[in-house]
């Protein structure tokens, strides 16, 4: 071989060598992403819809599970010490944007880290410095307005409308109180006499519902809070053990036997949560991407605990409900 066609192969094979690692990298997939999730409620089937919904709508995006994506969970099961912890782990597991539902989980990641991205749901507005620029690392989706209170009221007095009392339940060391604010405002306007039964744990829990319904024309209003979520089928059996017409304010509540409940759809919200997570991960910033609220609501009726009760609910009720549980 002579020397000039011995260096034009060298120039070539050098080139080629280089050329390889470059075409190997493109051709390598996208670093695996970890998305942290932290839920407040526990490991329940009610949990896990929530988590398959979202997950669903991450693939539809482009997200797929072992691929590009991996999702760490921790499920606090109601215990925000517990959550404290978790939200440490889901950092030292470098995760690159972080899923909190509910307000105490929501502040447990914040308290946690200012850089790492969050994305809420079910989360009062009070987080966030402002709705449409939230500020810091955190974005996501708001829960209830304090004005729901009255629509709970409202629905207790048409499927029970002798009542005259009505106690508000909820867990003073998680539950946004301005819940129960809203409940004491709303209730004389509907002529009914509003007890708050703050609980901090199941025992208090029953003696609380025990004591006030010893009383007749009472009903209960169960305020949306983590303790509640997760005591939810205790509170549903101690309702119907005492014969109380109960309003909750979400539906897995009347899918557990619950009377009715009035809230924001869910599962809905999750499927937006993963939107911004998507668009979190594709290099878009938390503070970029206003806080929404609710823009669904749902209305369910348990007809079976209507009738165990004895209560014969209006034809406009029922045909106003988005779902009739027989």
């Amino acid at each position: 071989m002579s020397d000039i066609k011995r260096r034009e192969f060298m120039i070539l094979l050098g080139g080629a060598a280089v050329a390889w690692p470059l075409a190997a990298r493109a051709q390598q997939p996208d670093r695996v992403r970890r998305v942290g999730v932290l839920m407040g409620i526990a490991d329940d089937p009610e949990g896990q819809a929530r988590v398959m919904v979202f997950k669903q709508a991450l693939h539809a995006l482009g997200w797929t599970e072992g691929r590009n994506v991996q999702f760490i969970y921790r499920w606090s099961a109601g215990d925000v010490v517990h959550a404290r912890q978790f939200a440490k782990e889901l950092l030292d597991l470098r995760s690159d944007v972080i899923l909190a539902n509910t307000t105490p989980i929501a502040v447990a990641v914040r308290d946690a880290t200012r850089t790492t991205p969050m994305v809420f749901v079910q989360v009062t507005a009070g987080v966030v410095q402002s709705l449409a620029r939230p500020g810091g690392n955190l974005t996501g989706f708001t829960n209830f307005e304090p004005s729901i209170a009255s629509k709970w009221l409202e629905l207790l007095k048409l499927v029970a409308p002798n009542i005259s009392r009505a106690a508000y339940l909820f867990n003073p060391d998680t539950a946004p109180l301005f819940y129960a604010r809203a409940v004491e405002t709303a209730a004389p306007v509907l002529s009914v006499k509003p007890s708050a039964a703050a609980v901090h744990n199941a025992d208090e829990m029953e003696r609380a519902i025990e004591q006030f319904a010893r009383a007749s024309d009472g009903a209960l209003l169960v305020l949306p809070d983590l303790f509640t979520a997760t005591n939810r089928r205790s509170i549903v059996a101690l309702a119907a053990r005492h014969r109380l017409p109960a309003v909750y304010p979400a539906r897995y509540f009347a899918a557990s036997g619950g009377l009715m409940s009035y809230g924001i759809e869910l599962l809905e919200t999750y499927r937006q949560a993963a939107s911004y997570v998507d668009r979190i991960l594709k290099g878009e910033r938390p503070n970029d991407l206003p806080v929404q609220q609710p823009t669904k609501f749902e209305f369910v009726i348990n007809l079976k605990t209507a009738k165990a009760l004895g209560l014969t609910l209006p034809p406009q009720l029922l045909a106003s409900a988005d779902e009739v549980i027989e």
